[in-house]
């Protein structure tokens, strides 16, 4: 393993030795004409439209960058669009891709508008490094990098800075997230660990999605659509200003999504039909010098799912359960902005947040009341200093519960405390940057959290950025290993019907990642662009159990075990994007990601994790081109290796889009997904607890509407 980790490593490392030189020997010609890239300047330009006007003498002198030399190659003076695609997700301030010791990627509400997704899940298969499956009609496995479990606590993922992490079993409720995709301004998605800046559970990734300001989306706003899966997506949205500062927006979206497909019955029972609404307001004085923002949403919505649940009953001693599952969420979140000058400023956020489920397995409520302050000030002439505070209180109930389930106490209120320092150090002017950081945490459960990072950049110059880091992130438990009984089974061992009973324990400690990491990036031509990285993770103190000699209770065995922290793993791959303007209409972008992962389990331990749960490969390849008439058509294809561990099989499609405006106001698109195949599998099912179903072939039309 050790030796494929260098191989990874000197494959990444060996191409800096040969394009870093050639940039540092540059002589500025006149700029190529810039093709619109996907970045936060952009959003507001049509698809196509060139950022600098070049003069008809430089249009002559171009040459295709594939026709050139090294040489001539660091002979020519170009832009960098991709390095200056705002961020602030690394180090919670304003900065660019460029400038960002971290692997991230940008999903821009360009791409978003010509992605042809109906929901937040599916846009994050843009990214690389990221792994999405569909497990039902209305359920996503997501992960970057480790874990891609229906219930993922290694990953954080924040909505305009709220944290919608689910303390109960860890992970994030895909199907209570469904904004209005026209109202987000940009995804950021971060490959590796965030702890230092984000605390506990930004374990192998953060996702932020970022929503547009009030300002940005003035005017009406009315989209219709459905098809065979996405039965009906209706949003609208209306927002104004009073003209001294003050501006606004309400919105709504309803949806009704289909049934899946179940194999040898044919169409499941995990229909989604869910109502989302919610507000933005923003105020900035005349003098840009406070700033405040006010927003919020409510969601409520029913969903069918497929369940197969242990239950102490003869002879089968197992449910199947079609049921409708019912959930409702609220949340209103308000932040204060203040500049002191151009270079310190501070903010002080704070939001609550209810979510409640129902379902066979229980009925569960869990409220969050946060607090956050955060400050940013230079230090000399050569630090960046940005610190802060958070205090989170969550509060959770968990009723009516069963065999499968059940928490001791049902009711639970815990406190959450932390605070984090970095500073960016400014070693050589415009080329080296060190950066030093790390969180202080104490919650109720495993006690005092220390996550410090350090992160080294080199930039050349401003085409080029090579990076590294050194990272511990920590996941806090969730409550059900904390407070929670789970009983998993039958299974005969050897005659009896035979239960796995999992004992939350006091005693359990957090999870932990030491990761290494080395990126490069690098704006070749105006036209190209690509970016590079690799990984070394090294997982302790999981997740595991011991397991009790065998005793009989009624009718049937059970194997009693406590959690523990016994179980460790290795994490390693490089992912590889890359993006092309091959003219001013047309670009080719896409990404190729390697992943390994390896669990040290015991036998016993194998029912929770197994190696091949992540695919090994994933490739995805889109076209995007803008043809006359005021047409659009956008083409992916997307291959995933298969989940050995999971019997998953492995697949490849297409998506395909289509779209028309026919003026400024009015736009058609049609949708076709997963083209290849009438259905397939992307999860598997579990052999007790929720169901699965398969992907079906989809085609989906839509219009919209702007004034």
């Amino acid at each position: 393993m050790c030796k494929n980790v260098v191989n990874i490593l000197v494959c990444c490392i060996m191409p800096l030795g040969l394009l870093v030189p050639a940039a540092a020997q540059q002589i500025s010609p006149a700029p190529l004409p810039l093709l619109q890239y996907a970045s936060l300047a952009d959003n507001d330009q049509p698809a196509g439209a060139s950022t600098t006007d070049a003069k008809p003498d430089d249009e002559d002198n171009e040459l295709d960058f594939l026709e050139k030399d090294i040489r001539e190659l660091s002979q020519t003076r170009v832009n960098a669009p991709a390095m200056d695609t705002a961020v602030s997700s690394v180090s919670k301030q304003h900065g660019t891709v460029g400038r960002s010791p971290a692997a991230i990627f940008v999903i821009t509400s360009e791409m978003i508008r010509r992605s042809g997704s109906t929901c937040v899940p599916e846009l994050l298969r843009m990214a690389p490094g990221v792994n999405v499956s569909k497990v039902s009609s209305h359920s996503w496995a997501i992960g970057t990098r480790g874990d891609r479990s229906r219930f993922n606590k290694m990953m954080l993922v924040l909505i305009d800075g709220r944290s919608i992490y689910s303390p109960t079993f860890g992970g994030v409720y895909w199907d209570m997230q469904d904004l209005l995709l026209d109202d987000i301004e940009r995804i950021e998605v971060i490959r590796g660990p965030g702890g230092t800046i984000w605390g506990a559970n930004a374990v192998d990734g953060v996702i932020n999605i970022i929503t547009k300001k009030a300002s940005d989306t003035q005017g009406v706003y009315v989209a219709a659509g459905g098809g065979n899966y996405d039965l009906l997506v209706d949003g609208a949205r209306v927002g104004g200003s009073n003209g001294k500062g003050l501006t606004w927006r309400l919105w709504g979206k309803h949806a009704e999504r289909g049934p899946g497909w179940l194999p040898g019955t044919g169409l499941a029972y995990d229909d989604w039909r869910v109502a989302h609404s919610g507000f933005r307001v923003d105020w900035s004085d005349p003098c840009k010098v406070n700033a405040l923002t006010a927003l919020g949403t409510y969601c409520a919505g029913v969903e069918g799912e497929n369940g197969n649940w242990p239950v102490p009953i003869p002879p089968r001693y197992s449910q199947e359960v079609l049921e409708d599952i019912g959930f409702a969420a609220e949340n209103v979140l308000l932040r204060w902005e203040h500049a002191i000058d151009d270079e310190s400023d501070w903010c002080f956020q704070t939001y609550y947040d209810r979510t409640f489920r129902e379902q066979w397995a229980g009925k569960m409520m869990w409220t969050t009341m946060d607090f956050d302050f955060q400050h940013r000030f230079p230090l000399g002439q050569r630090h960046k200093v940005i610190w802060g505070l958070n205090h989170r209180q969550i509060h959770n109930y968990s009723a009516d519960s069963n065999f499968y389930l059940h928490f001791t106490p049902e009711q639970i209120t815990y406190n959450v405390f932390s605070g984090f320092i970095q500073d960016e150090i400014e070693l050589a002017e415009d080329r080296w940057y060190l950066t030093v950081g790390t969180k202080l945490e104490r919650n109720n459960f495993s006690g005092f959290e220390v996550q410090p990072s350090i992160r080294l950049l080199w930039t050349p110059d401003e085409r080029h950025s090579v990076w590294g880091a050194i990272s511990r992130a920590v996941s806090s438990p969730a409550l059900y290993e904390e407070t929670g009984t789970l009983n998993f089974g039958p299974s005969n061992v050897p005659v009896w019907p035979t239960f796995v009973r999992l004992n939350g324990t006091s005693d359990f400690k957090s999870e932990k990642l030491l990761a290494y990491e080395i990126g490069y990036r690098a704006q070749v031509t105006d036209r190209f662009s690509w970016d590079i990285a690799t990984y070394y993770n090294v997982y302790s103190d999981l997740h595991g159990y011991d397991l009790s000699p065998p005793f009989v209770e009624d009718t049937y065995v059970v194997l009693e075990a406590d959690w523990n922290n016994n179980v460790g793993g290795q994490g390693y791959g490089v992912e590889l994007s890359a993006s092309w303007n091959l003219t001013d209409n047309w670009r080719l972008w896409g990404f190729y990601n390697y992943q390994h992962l390896h669990w040290d389990v015991t036998p016993e331990e194998a029912m929770l994790y197994s190696d091949g749960v992540i695919p090994l490969n994933q490739v995805r390849l889109q076209s995007s081109w803008n043809l006359p008439n005021a047409c659009e058509f956008d083409a992916v294809l997307r291959y995933v290796d298969n989940l050995v561990g999971l019997d998953v099989p492995s697949y490849l499609t297409m998506d395909l889009r289509l779209g028309w405006k026919p003026s400024e106001n009015i736009e058609f698109a049609i949708v076709g997904q997963n083209l290849f195949d009438p259905h397939f599998p992307e999860f598997y099912a579990e052999p007790y607890g929720l169901g699965a179903t398969e992907v079906r072939r989809t085609v989906f039309g839509q219009m919209t509407w702007r004034h």
